[in-house]
């Protein structure tokens, strides 16, 4: 835990209200003065000799920076968040590498623990297809088996398939909020957002209350991209914020994966864009560990246990399976949802015994229900 008391975190709250300091500037002067503290108490001329805007240094001598601070501090506690700053032994060592670190991470949940193995981001469209989100949701929860962090932006779509895929394979995830640890967006993933602090952690770098801006969500972004050793990138248009995070990704030195997809799909552009531009294709959770540091490489695939565990699965499945349950099953299709009056047409069967084997089917996790009564196979 940090050692850092009350007055020290304001310090580094009053610090981040500061109007004019950005992130990289913050890190330039906590590097020169060594503290909050001491870049709060500077005189003027000093500031200024640092080349400080008058502005800027007008703002740090504010008093209501630290009186806000300690408003802040409460709240976030209140809500049953904690900070983590810069100089803190718990700061993610991957993030701290980055050009622009955030100075502090308001965290809900165990981020150490999460961050404790090897983290892979899983990033792309809202509106994603069914190919998509089953493709996310695939490799979450495969890597997640394996022993790897899914980190993700809380987003519906390929977002929200991420995080729900690695806490189905029993691992942790990491939610990075463009908002206030206490906003959760969209609302509707309130829920989601619960179990992934179950399961992990949420993190931001805004303050209580921040809204959902947009122009939050780039610097959301790279904290994505900056906590993982790769990020892969299931669907994103061409101007998409997938293909942000990826740019990001290269910037910090941190591999790209892509997941291929049909041509003729406005979301399949970033992917395969990317591709083109020398990210590495990737079918299986196997191609993305083929490309971690080799301590974790060695141990992922020495742990075969989870391996053989799947691989067996689909026969016990076969095995408690039906000649219906099977019929049916083999009419659904991966990437194209199937209503249900073709399926009765194509499976010839009653209702009654159509819907019995659909419903055996949905609750072995084999297929999954849509909106509008149709039916789509899980990978």
């Amino acid at each position: 835990m940090s050692s850092m008391d009350d007055n020290e975190l304001c310090d580094w709250l009053a610090l981040s209200f500061v109007a004019g300091v950005g992130r990289r500037t913050a890190g330039v002067m906590l590097e020169r003065f060594g503290s909050p503290k001491a870049i709060l108490e500077a005189t003027t001329t000093v500031l200024h000799a640092n080349g400080l805007k008058p502005e800027c240094v007008e703002s740090i001598k504010d008093p209501e920076h630290h009186e806000r601070a300690k408003r802040e501090l409460d709240r976030l506690r209140e809500h049953g968040a904690e900070l983590i700053v810069l100089f803190d032994e718990r700061y993610p060592v991957l993030l701290k590498e980055i050009y622009d670190p955030p100075i502090l991470l308001y965290v809900r949940g165990d981020l150490g623990r999460a961050l404790a193995q090897p983290a892979v981001a899983v990033v792309g469209s809202r509106l994603c297809s069914t190919y998509g989100r089953n493709a996310s949701e695939m490799f979450a929860r495969s890597l997640a088996e394996n022993g790897v962090t899914i980190i993700s932006g809380l987003a519906r779509g390929i977002d929200a398939a991420a995080h729900q895929g690695a806490i189905a394979g029993g691992g942790l995830t990491v939610g990075v909020m463009g908002t206030g640890i206490d906003v959760i967006y969209p609302k509707d993933h309130r829920e989601l957002a619960d179990q992934v602090e179950k399961h992990g952690a949420l993190i931001t770098e805004f303050p209580i209350g921040t809204p959902p801006l947009s122009q939050n969500f780039p610097f959301r972004n790279r904290v994505i991209s900056g906590l993982c050793l790769g990020v892969i990138v299931v669907e994103g248009a061409e101007r998409s914020g997938s293909l942000i995070t990826a740019r990001m990704a290269y910037e910090q030195g941190r591999e790209v994966f892509a997941v291929p997809g049909n041509i003729t799909s406005s979301k399949s552009f970033g992917p395969n864009f990317l591709i083109k531009d020398g990210a590495k294709l990737i079918q299986t959770w196997q191609d993305v560990i083929e490309e971690f540091p080799p301590q974790h490489k060695a141990r992922i695939i020495a742990d075969s246990r989870n391996d053989r565990r799947r691989e067996d699965q689909p026969e016990i499945d076969e095995l408690v399976l039906s000649e219906i349950e099977r019929q049916v099953l083999s009419l659904i299709k991966l990437d194209e949802p199937m209503q249900i009056d073709p399926l009765i047409y194509e499976s010839k069967l009653g209702l009654p015994d159509l819907m019995s084997a659909l419903l055996k089917l949905e609750m072995m996790g084999r297929i999954r229900q849509l909106p509008g009564k149709c039916f789509v196979r899980k990978l």
